[in-house]
């Protein structure tokens, strides 16, 4: 083929691939952004094995020795735990990307999808340079705890365009009475409240990430503990009151994700009980912390729902 040929082909295969993108919300759209959630959900956990096997600095940064990308046989298990992790963290950035690209022509009619694909895209790049500076500083608790509530702030907004992409795009409504909707946003401000305090209890307590590791965050372990549970108990109370009241209004797809929540809060309040009284396993802890995560992923979806489009009959 000819200088002449190729260039005139390159213009062809492009414009080939631009009209092969969705132009609407279809299977590779939802599939790409469920994916892109589950790896956001997924990474969570393998975060919490790097820190709770001490295998936090198993690796170096950017490779795993000085002269390899890959975890070398005279490593530990610490080294193929923390690449285990990078690993997936491609495949998360990868699943970003393809949310990116698949909504790339919804972006004038679905402006809502193409801001939060790239929010998550984003996202995973801030993640992957701050994982960077977290073994340039030997796990800083404040970098760790800052780079957890990234992935779950990530979580959020995955799980916000897996609630609307199937919803058309227009005006919107309320589909609860507002006093309902105002309970919700209170009720996710108390979640974010107990991630919060949670996140500093778990900075104090003796998981580090690595056994050198001493530094903490200068909290009493043992006093968050308690305090954590405080705003948990007002979660799970609040979200009792959504349940019960989305009943009575007869708003069933939003008491369906509230009910939901209510579920993964109970099975949460069980773990984080059990890990109090039992020396604080890590496996318990990891449960925990993915139960975060996903935890985030339904109030999302349960905000989601305070509102539904004009077009659609109640």
């Amino acid at each position: 083929m000819s200088a002449d040929q190729q260039t005139t082909a390159a213009p062809g295969l492009w414009r080939r691939f631009r009209l092969w993108l969705p132009d609407r919300v279809d299977t590779r759209v939802r599939v790409a952004a469920w994916i892109s959630l589950i790896l956001e959900i997924a990474i969570v956990g393998t975060g919490g094995a790097v820190r709770l096997t001490d295998s936090g600095l198993g690796c170096e940064w950017p490779l795993c020795t000085a002269d390899s990308l890959f975890p070398t046989e005279e490593q530990s298990y610490h080294s193929i735990i923390e690449f285990a992790n990078r690993g997936l963290s491609f495949f998360v950035g990868l699943a970003a990307v393809a949310v990116v690209v698949f909504a790339s022509r919804l972006r004038h009619q679905r402006r809502d999808l193409w801001t939060m694909a790239w929010i998550v895209f984003a996202g995973v790049l801030v993640q992957a340079a701050v994982g960077g500076i977290l073994v340039i500083f030997d796990l800083h608790p404040n970098l760790v705890s800052f780079h957890y509530i990234v992935s779950l702030v990530l979580v959020g907004v995955s799980a916000a365009f897996v609630a609307r992409m199937d919803q058309p795009a227009g005006p919107r409504e309320l589909a609860v009475p507002r006093w309902m909707s105002i309970t919700t946003h209170i009720t996710s401000f108390v979640l974010a409240l107990t991630v919060f305090v949670g996140v500093l209890t778990t900075g104090a307590g003796p998981h580090s990430g690595d056994p050198e590791v001493t530094l903490r965050n200068g909290f009493d372990a043992s006093l968050l503990e308690h305090v954590h549970s405080w705003p948990a108990y007002a979660l799970f109370a609040l979200t009792l009151v959504l349940v019960i009241g989305s009943s009575a209004a007869g708003a069933r797809t939003f008491r369906g994700w509230a009910v939901a929540l209510l579920a993964v809060e109970l099975v949460q309040i069980g773990v984080g009980l059990y890990q109090a009284r039992n020396d604080l396993p890590p496996l318990a802890v990891g449960v925990h912390m993915v139960l975060a995560a996903i935890s985030v992923a339904v109030m999302t979806a349960v905000v989601m729902h305070v509102k539904r489009p004009v077009a659609v009959d109640a």
